[in-house]
C-alpha cells in the first residue's frame, strides 16, 4: 500500500503547495442563537434531513431563492438549543452521513451537473466543526495526483468525489473486518476533453482510496488494485 499521511498526533488536515498535508486548527463553531437568517427557509424535503445515530444531532438545510437562478443553501447541525452552521454555504442541498459513534460527519455536496465535493466535520466541545481547512475531496484528489501511476492524469469535467456506502457497518459489505468508526472509503471520478475520435467518453471511473480517521492517512488497500486499474482505463467507444 502507498500511504499519504500527516503527523498522526494532529487532529486536522491542511493542504499546502506540493500537495503535502500540514497541520491546521479546527474552525471555531459557527454558533448562533437564532440559527440561519430569516430569509432562509427550512426545506420540507425529508430526504435532506439527517439524524445522528445517537439521536443527539439533527441536520437541517435552509434555502434562500433570490430569483434569476440565484439559490443559496445553508446546512445547520442542531443539538438541543444549540445550532452550528456547517460551512460553506452552497448552491445545492447536500447529503450527509455520520460514523456510527456520531463523532464524524461527511457532507456529500453537489456542485454542478455530475460534479460533487466532500466535506468532513468532527465533534469538538459538543459541536460539529470543519475537520479540514480545505474540502475533504481536495485532499483525496491531492493523494490521487501524488501517486506515480495517476499523477499525470488530467480530468476536465464531471469531476466528482463520493463517499462509498458502508460507513455505518465499517464496510463489512466489502468483505473486510476493519475497526468500527475508523475508515472512510472515497471514490473519485471524472472525464477528459481530449480522447481518440473512436471514443465517445474517456476518463476515470470509481477509483477508490481509504482514509483513516485516527491517523489522517490515505492509502489504497490491495483489494482495490484491480478495480482501480480498470478505473484508470475507463472509456466508452463509439
Amino acid at each position: 500500500m502507498n500511504a499519504f499521511c500527516r503527523p498522526a498526533q494532529l487532529p486536522v488536515l491542511g493542504l499546502v503547495v506540493g500537495l503535502a498535508l500540514a497541520p491546521t486548527l479546527a474552525a471555531t463553531p459557527g454558533l448562533a442563537a437564532s440559527g440561519p437568517p430569516p430569509d432562509y427557509i427550512l426545506t420540507g424535503n425529508a430526504d435532506l434531513a439527517f439524524t445522528s445515530p445517537d439521536g443527539a444531532t439533527g441536520i437541517e438545510q435552509y434555502m434562500k431563492d433570490s430569483g434569476d437562478f440565484d439559490v443559496k443553501w445553508q446546512a445547520w447541525a442542531r443539538r438541543g438549543e444549540q445550532m452550528t452552521e456547517l460551512k460553506p454555504e452552497q448552491g445545492y442541498g447536500a447529503g450527509f452521513r455520520f460514523t456510527p459513534d456520531s463523532q464524524w460527519l461527511v457532507r456529500m455536496q453537489k456542485t454542478g451537473s455530475g460534479e460533487q465535493d466532500l466535506y468532513l466535520y468532527h465533534v469538538e466541545k459538543g459541536a460539529f466543526v470543519s475537520a479540514t481547512k480545505t474540502p475533504f475531496s481536495d485532499l483525496a484528489w491531492a493523494y490521487f495526483h501524488s501517486r506515480p501511476n495517476t499523477g499525470k492524469m488530467k480530468l476536465d469535467y464531471h469531476i466528482s468525489a463520493n463517499l462509498v456506502k458502508g460507513t455505518e457497518e465499517a464496510y463489512r459489505g466489502l468483505g473486510v473486518h476493519w475497526p468500527d468508526n475508523r475508515y472512510l472509503v472515497i471514490s473519485l471520478s471524472g472525464e477528459m476533453d481530449k480522447h481518440p475520435k473512436n471514443v465517445a467518453v474517456k476518463g476515470l471511473a470509481d477509483w477508490r482510496c481509504r482514509y483513516d480517521l485516527k491517523t489522517g492517512t490515505f492509502d489504497v488497500p490491495a483489494m482495490f488494485a484491480r478495480t482501480n486499474a480498470e478505473a484508470l482505463r475507463w472509456e466508452i467507444r463509439r
